[in-house]
């Protein structure tokens, strides 16, 4: 059996989507859906069992048995980048976390966790090194806090891995709402009004020309399965593309798909003075020497893919 926390989410749907479509459906899929509306993120797929997190956490705690449980893929967490509850991401993103990777080290079963990359807030290099680590918001901190705790551990006698993903976009994401990529943002706004807004120019950059590591879903799962097929591989590793790219050009490729649209430049919130990171870029490093060799999607190429799936040509 295989176990996924935040199954019905974003990134843990899509998971779930791509081990069925591995022949895969013995699957426990752990979530909270208090958000009922997350539930057809999961219509479409297979699997053998559901449980809340919270009944999850008390059979863990109690000792219950789950079968042979080849993996765990811990992607539930609070993601909300806004959210100032300091003690309410801690016990989400850190408590809950730490209870589930001594109950895998305990049983010997692989551990592969999600992280963040906005572990690394304001830096301008994005190297899994402490020094490069500066959280902008509690929901990055409670990020590097759980993967300074794995950094202590490791080395383990069984596989830990935690994924320090930058900006994934793709479908299974429109439960998010604000929390939602851009490219899904940018689609409804074509639709809606045939206008893209972007802000104008922050911290040194030209208007809309802030710049992110955009990853496609289906490359965020690529490597997740890939760790699975590689259980000598531990450690923190980023998983982006490598490569930055601008709002601007994300706002083109949306435009392009739809062959109409045009751009519209908004004054730089106020509210996010100092708490947003106008530059990404993954250093793939430690990804490519633990022996990935995958390519990523580019901008143009992955939002196509998406908007495609999205209006319903699959």
């Amino acid at each position: 059996m295989y176990i996924v926390t935040g199954a019905a989410g974003f990134i843990g749907s899509n998971l779930v989507a791509e081990l069925n479509r591995r022949g895969e459906d013995d699957i426990l899929a752990v979530d909270e859906l208090t958000d009922g509306h997350k539930f057809v993120n999961l219509a479409d797929c297979r699997i053998a069992d559901y449980l809340d997190r919270d009944d999850f956490a008390v059979r863990l705690g109690a000792g219950s048995s789950f079968g042979a449980v080849r993996a765990v893929f811990h992607l539930g967490a609070c993601s909300t980048t806004t959210e100032w509850n300091g003690r309410f991401m801690l016990a989400n993103n850190y408590e809950y976390s730490k209870r589930l990777l001594h109950w895998c080290l305990e049983h010997s079963v692989p551990f592969i966790y999600a992280s963040s990359a906005a572990v690394y807030g304001g830096s301008r290099e994005f190297r899994e090194a402490p020094e490069h680590e500066r959280p902008l918001n509690v929901y990055g901190w409670s990020k590097l806090l759980f993967d300074n705790y794995v950094r202590r551990l490791l080395p383990c006698a069984s596989q830990v891995a935690g994924l320090r993903y930058f900006n994934v976009y793709g479908p299974r994401e429109q439960h998010k709402g604000a929390m939602a990529s851009t490219a899904f943002h940018f689609d409804a706004q074509v639709r809606a009004s045939e206008e893209v807004r972007l802000f104008a120019g922050s911290d040194g950059y030209a208007d809309g020309e802030q710049r992110r590591d955009f990853l496609h879903v289906a490359d965020a799962i690529d490597v997740k399965l890939w760790l699975l097929e590689q259980p000598q591989v531990s450690g923190i590793f980023n998983v982006g593309t490598g490569r930055s790219q601008s709002f601007n050009e994300m706002a083109r490729a949306v435009i392009d798909w739809h062959e109409r649209g045009r751009i519209h430049y908004i004054p730089f919130p106020q509210a996010l003075q100092g708490a947003y990171q106008s530059y990404t870029q993954a250093d793939l490093g430690a990804l490519r020497a633990a022996g990935y060799e995958n390519e990523f999607l580019d901008v143009a190429t992955g939002v196509s893919r998406y908007l495609d799936w999205l209006h319903g040509e699959r």
